[in-house]
């Protein structure tokens, strides 16, 4: 199911209820209103469906401005669907879409994805100057034939649950709060490229992360992480910074896999960030260096292993 530029939509043979949305991260918000969304589908025996975007509005709308994502495309969708969705239509945000007025393009999902309910989070705008709002909404749905409801957001303590949030969470190191708001941990997936090698002459061979520039890495610091790799998933201590003790530049990634010894290279791999172990620091030297990175792998050992 894929809407292409033009919204020149796959045609559905069922009616259905659908929620519109970036969706980035899939957190607990997202589940909270696609959840919602699956219950009104299956109450009035119609598929579930999520309308979701392959880029970012703010590519369009704000030419220039960099877009941080919380994970790829193909993850979203896959978590989205991993909710129970029905299908999932990705659609490319153009300058063309970005021009549609929101009753235009809320009927080509009536036409093509027999749109009978619109389910909405309480700050969804759609359509350009943002006239598909909460208090025209109702009247498009009136005239194109199709039911609205709006579903309050989802909040953590006093804190609303959004990509935003989640975001500035994990920049700052708290990827176990960012987890809380996720549903799940926060993860990082990429190539292992060949790095310094230096770990390997200390004793702890690493895996060099290089994920796509445009995915939201935690801050600096030492976490314990679960390692996913083609041969099985195993306890990792994983540095993020850029090495001060060697006067390193630029950031690196590097995960040492516990109880593992083989080759990496090439591999995709994905990282979940389980707890912040402490920040960065410059040792005095390699002896030190070495030390605290034996306690750092023990403390992850006995971290991962009481869960």
């Amino acid at each position: 199911m894929t809407l292409d530029s033009e919204l020149s939509l796959q045609a559905t043979t069922r009616d259905s209820t659908l929620t519109i949305g970036v969706f980035d991260g899939v957190h607990r918000g997202h589940q909270h209103l696609i959840s919602r969304t699956i219950d009104e589908a299956k109450r009035t025996g119609r598929q579930a469906g999520v309308v979701t975007f392959s880029n970012h509005p703010k590519d369009v709308l704000f030419p220039g401005s960099e877009v941080v994502w919380l994970m790829d495309l193909e993850e979203r969708v896959k978590l989205i669907k991993e909710t129970g969705a029905d299908f999932v239509a990705p659609v490319t945000f153009d300058k063309d879409v970005s021009l549609m007025p929101a009753e235009q393009f809320l009927a080509k999902l009536v036409d093509k994805l027999k749109m009978k309910q619109l389910v909405v989070g309480p700050d969804f705008v759609l359509g350009h100057d943002r006239d598909g709002s909460l208090g025209t909404l109702p009247g498009i749905g009136e005239r194109l034939g199709f039911d609205f409801e709006s579903v309050e957001s989802l909040a953590a303590g006093d804190v609303p649950v959004r990509s935003t949030v989640v975001r500035g969470l994990v920049a700052d190191g708290f990827v176990d709060v960012a987890a809380h708001m996720l549903g799940r941990h926060f993860f990082v997936k990429g190539e292992v490229v060949i790095g310094e090698r230096r770990g390997r002459t200390i004793g702890f061979p690493t895996a060099n992360l290089s994920p796509p520039s445009n995915i939201a890495v935690p801050g600096f610091g030492i976490y314990a992480t679960w390692a996913h790799t083609e041969s099985g998933k195993y306890m990792a201590s994983t540095s993020i910074g850029v090495r001060p003790t060697f006067e390193g530049e630029g950031r690196t990634i590097e995960a040492y896999l516990l109880d593992f010894d083989d080759d990496l290279y090439g591999q995709t791999i994905r990282l979940e960030f389980v707890d912040r172990l402490r920040g960065e620091k410059k040792f005095d030297g390699i002896e030190s260096l070495v030390a605290q990175i034996g306690r750092d792998v023990e403390q992850t050992r006995e971290l991962l292993g009481s869960q």
